[in-house]
């Protein structure tokens, strides 16, 4: 097995700019590494590294792993990238993200939170929390923390918190003192093409917990909840969490300190919040400070977050969700949170394997938003393939009785139809795991 070079070694990533190989840099950089990173466009995240000491190269080329010890890459990266080619040639060892992961986190006790959905703002609340009661973690999230401005970080205390992605098995690099599972729902059809597969994926990955390690489940999920049994015959302790308790504890923690903040509306927060300070509560054998952290949190990046006032007077607001489940609960939140104003659901299907899957549940997602808007597929790593589209989907929850479901075409189409439509008052939320949150940099702008 490749292992890391000691630093100041220099490790060079491409893909650097996605949120899981940025985050990963970043913990390098924290370590001493020499870190250097391409990818096709510079964004946030690499710009962020930069400011930081990597270097980041606009585009893939075999000569921008000039001086590089070893080479990172992601699921992402095909074999045919110039700088794997390069680094062959060179003999430069070359180390996927999911064998990256346990070596990263040896010698740490470690907290992985997986699930469908929830992980990021679950692994988010998690750190901020174990910040908030004086542990001072080293933590890797899908998104970036609005409380620390970054998306990972190296802390001085032994606890490694970790987003666990199932995707390519990342999740299986990981041998965690705490596990968490939110819930399991089929997802990622290229990858796993039954529901069976995915839950024997999560199977192993509850099967890598340490001897001495905690099984955190989420008992309103059937999936979870056979999972749990299965790890109780093991003899492993086991904390289920859900149902009618969840609200009852995060009450109780936040005596003197009011409402739950507003970065966590809907149930299913209510269930990512529980589990948090679940978790939270097992590390510093205590509720002393859980609910102060919990009132000052500010949110996660692209997870319900206010974008800001469009030049027509609707609130935007980004969110990362790109399965109907996600859809679903957080338009229901978002309807609790604001009454009777109108919502737009502004959907970017991501992937056509999933899109296709699951089109006809993503039709029935959008029950609680007054317009529905669904904008072009964004193909991410894979090539086009026949199955519904927007088209079809907008048809068919018209068929489910929604009042306005409507295919909205490119992400410049979307923004001048919501620029002439939505009204002051209105809310926009932009669900996108792709590139569809410039809709909303352009309503800001007001220059569509």
């Amino acid at each position: 097995m490749i292992a890391f070079p000691p630093p100041p070694a220099h490790i060079h990533i491409p893909g650097i700019g996605g949120a899981g190989m940025s985050a990963i840099a970043r913990v390098l950089l924290g370590r001493g590494y020499v870190v250097s990173g391409s990818d096709r466009q510079k964004n946030a995240l690499t710009a962020a590294l930069e400011r930081d000491g990597a270097t980041i190269y606009e585009n893939h080329a075999a000569v921008n792993i000039e001086g590089a010890a070893l080479l990172l890459i992601s699921s992402a990266i095909q074999p045919e990238n110039p700088e794997i080619a390069a680094a062959q040639a060179a003999n430069i060892p070359i180390m996927k993200r999911r064998d990256a992961l346990g070596p990263l986190t040896e010698g740490y006790d470690v907290i992985a939170v997986a699930g469908t959905h929830g992980k990021t703002t679950t692994t988010a609340l998690i750190t901020h929390l174990l910040i908030a009661t004086g542990h001072d973690p080293s933590y890797i999230v899908g998104g970036t923390l609005l409380n620390t401005g970054a998306n990972a970080g190296v802390g001085k205390s032994n606890w490694f918190v970790i987003e666990a992605d199932e995707y390519d098995l990342m999740f299986m690099g990981l041998k965690p003192k705490i596990a968490v599972l939110t819930n399991v729902e089929h997802d990622h059809p290229d990858m796993f093409p039954t529901f069976a597969d995915v839950v024997g994926a999560f199977r192993g990955f509850v099967g890598n917990l340490r001897e001495d390690g905690i099984l955190v489940g989420c008992q309103e999920s059937e999936p979870v909840l056979k999972l749990l049994g299965e790890a109780r015959t093991k003899q492993r302790l086991i904390v289920p969490y859900g149902g009618d308790a969840a609200g009852r504890y995060l009450a109780d923690l936040m005596v003197g300190y009011g409402a739950l903040p507003p970065t966590l509306i809907g149930y299913h927060n209510l269930l990512n919040g529980f589990a948090a300070a679940l978790v939270t509560a097992l590390v510093h054998q205590s509720k002393d400070g859980i609910g102060a952290g919990l009132a000052n949190f500010r949110g996660v990046a692209r997870r319900m977050e206010l974008l800001g006032m469009a030049a027509g007077g609707a609130q935007v607001f980004s969110d990362y969700g790109h399965h109907p489940t996600a859809l679903r609960a957080t338009l229901q939140g978002a309807r609790s949170r604001f009454g009777d104003a109108k919502l737009w659901a502004v959907w970017q299907p991501h992937t056509y394997s999933r899109t296709h899957l699951l089109a006809e549940d993503f039709a029935r997602s959008f029950k609680d938003a007054d317009h529905a808007l669904i904008t072009d597929i964004y193909a991410s790593r894979e090539e086009p393939q026949p199955g519904p589209g927007p088209v079809e989907i907008a048809a068919m929850a018209s068929r489910h009785g929604h009042p306005d479901a409507r295919p909205s075409g490119d992400l410049v189409a979307t923004a001048r139809l919501l620029k002439n439509e939505a009204q002051p008052g209105d809310v926009i939320i932009i669900f996108s795991a792709g590139d569809a949150p410039k809709i909303g940099e352009m309503l800001l702008r007001g220059g569509v």
